[in-house]
């Protein structure tokens, strides 16, 4: 008989909207890098790095689902559950499972390097526009690291193909929806299972304040 299954809170809203921020943050910088519009491209980087500043603060001081500790688990855990992908079988993960937590990983470090590259890199073309940290790192270095923004940019497109592939396998194979409770922040799970325990929102709004200003500091570096 199956188990009783209740809409449970899983996800706060400082985590969706991060999420979502992120995904619209890397087509914006992907289109305005495209078309040069670069001075449009350092303020999705400037954004990103407060939405990256905000997210590894939250993920020490947040929602229970948030955090490192929580969903981080051994690699060998997360290799058992990539064995058992195509297997169906009844959803009782609260937040990230034990893959899905070394992707959100994964990604996340990825954004930094990006972001950091980003931050020291130039155009080295006729408008010769510098990230603000690129006078402090000198020439060879800012070229060098123009380089890095440039070709990890693909390692996150590919870490973004993975993802996705993931929800449709889970999709097909689990007759899971990862994606629902990323917009509604619900997931329907066994009524005996406890809630996690979620932030207050007012202290996301302080993390991000923060995070925000420490990132517009660096774009205004002298």
């Amino acid at each position: 008989m199956q188990r009783l299954r209740l809409p449970m809170k899983v996800w706060d809203a400082p985590i969706r909207l991060f999420h979502w921020g992120i995904v619209i943050l890397i087509i914006v910088s992907y289109v305005t890098m495209q078309l040069g519009w670069i001075h449009l491209h350092l303020l999705s980087g400037y954004t990103m790095l407060a939405a990256l500043l905000f997210r590894f603060v939250w993920g020490f001081a947040g929602s229970d689902t948030a955090r490192f500790s929580k969903f981080l688990k051994s690699p060998i855990a997360g290799l058992v559950h990539l064995s058992r992908m195509f297997r169906r079988e009844e959803d009782t993960e609260i937040g990230h499972n034990a893959a899905g937590g070394w992707m959100v990983l994964l990604m996340l470090l990825l954004l930094a390097v990006q972001v950091g590259a980003g931050l020291c890199a130039n155009t080295d073309d006729d408008y010769m526009v510098n990230g603000p940290l690129a006078k402090y790192v000198g020439k060879a270095w800012s070229d060098e690291l123009s380089r890095v923004h440039a070709f990890n940019f693909y390692l996150i497109l590919g870490v973004i193909v993975l993802h996705l592939l993931a929800i449709t396998a889970y999709a097909v194979f689990k007759r899971q929806n990862l994606l629902r409770p990323m917009i509604t922040g619900k997931k329907r799970l066994p009524g005996a299972m406890r809630a996690p325990r979620l932030a207050s929102p007012l202290r996301a709004i302080v993390v991000f304040v923060v995070a925000a200003g420490i990132a517009a500091a660096v774009a205004n570096l002298p």
